[in-house]
C-alpha cells in the first residue's frame, strides 16, 4: 500500500490541494475530537486563501490512491530562549477509512523535515487529554509532555476565546 501513499507539502493555490484541505479538515471537525460539528461554508471556502496569506503557515497532505487521506496544519513561531524558529502543529487529521496505514507518522516526518530545513529548534503541539489514540501516535513519533523542570510540573495549554 505504501506505493499508493503520497505525502507532500500543500500548495494553497493548487485547487486539488485546497479541496483536500477543506475535505480533511471538515472530516476532523465532524469527529468528536474535533468538536463534532461541520465547519461553516464560509470557513471552508476561505481557508486556503487565508492560509496562503500567512507566510509562516504550511500544511502537509497525505493522499492514498489519489484520495485525500490526511492533513497536518502548521504555523511557524519563535522560541525566545533558543532564539530560533519553532513549528506548532495545529491540526492533525486522518480520514477514518485510511487509519492504520501510518499516515500520521509519515505526515509528522514531513513536518519534521520542513522544520529542520527552516532551522527550527522544536516542534510543538496540543492534544486533548481524552484522545489516547493521538497521544499514542505522538508518543511513538517522539513527542512528550512539555516540561522544563519536573519540580515545576508539565506545561499546560490555556486559551481565551475572543
Amino acid at each position: 500500500m505504501d506505493a499508493d501513499i503520497l505525502v507532500l507539502q500543500a500548495s494553497y493555490t493548487n485547487p486539488t490541494h485546497a479541496d483536500a484541505i477543506r475535505l480533511v479538515l471538515n472530516h476532523y471537525a465532524l469527529d468528536p475530537m474535533g468538536g463534532g460539528e461541520p465547519l461553516s461554508a464560509d470557513v471552508l471556502h476561505n481557508l486556503p486563501d487565508e492560509l496562503a496569506k500567512r507566510p509562516h503557515a504550511f500544511s502537509v497532505l497525505a493522499f492514498v490512491g489519489g484520495e485525500p487521506a490526511g492533513l497536518v496544519n502548521c504555523f511557524e513561531g519563535f522560541s525566545t530562549f533558543a532564539c530560533r524558529p519553532l513549528v506548532n502543529v495545529h491540526d492533525v487529521s486522518v480520514v477514518d477509512k485510511f487509519r492504520g496505514l501510518g499516515l500520521s507518522q509519515k505526515m509528522l516526518q514531513k513536518v519534521e523535515d520542513i522544520a529542520r530545513q527552516r532551522g527550527c529548534c522544536k516542534i510543538t503541539l496540543e492534544v486533548l487529554e481524552g484522545n489516547a489514540v493521538a497521544q499514542a501516535s505522538y508518543g511513538k513519533f517522539g513527542f512528550a509532555a512539555g516540561m522544563f523542570d519536573p519540580a515545576h510540573g508539565r506545561m499546560l495549554f490555556w486559551t481565551k476565546a475572543l
